[in-house]
Formats: C-alpha cells, sequence, structure tokens
C-alpha cells in the first residue's frame, strides 16, 4: 500500500472543474444525473469537489481511438 501524494490528493471546487471540461453548471447536473459525469465528493455543506485524479481518468476514458 503507497501513502497518497500530494497530487493525488489535490481537489477541484465545481467552478475550477466546469472551466476544464468546458460545461456549464446545468450541463455537468445533467451529465451527473445520467451517470456521465467524473466521480465527485459532496461535502457536508453541500458543495461539490472533484479530484485532480478523477478528472484526469474521466478525461482519458473519454478518448475516442479515431480509425485510420
Amino acid at each position: 500500500m503507497t501513502t497518497p501524494t500530494k497530487a493525488d490528493k489535490q481537489t477541484l471546487k465545481l467552478v475550477e472543474a466546469l472551466a476544464e471540461i468546458g460545461v456549464s453548471r446545468a450541463a455537468f447536473y445533467r451529465m451527473r444525473a445520467r451517470g456521465q459525469a467524473p466521480p465527485h465528493l459532496k461535502l457536508p455543506n453541500g458543495q461539490i469537489r472533484i479530484r485532480r485524479t478523477d478528472l484526469d481518468a474521466w478525461f482519458d476514458a473519454c478518448e475516442v481511438q479515431e480509425a485510420c
């Protein structure tokens, strides 16, 4: 078992993640309802955070392999 690094623990506020993804808050919530949003944390105060590693993995999973 490895100890999580600082990069592994980094979380983004929803507005920061939305800026990277390039979608609106409403679009994110629609994606979330369909189960298509990146994994996220919901804090006790209702705010949403997304781990940097989860966002990067989600982007990688969205990559389309084009046929040559």
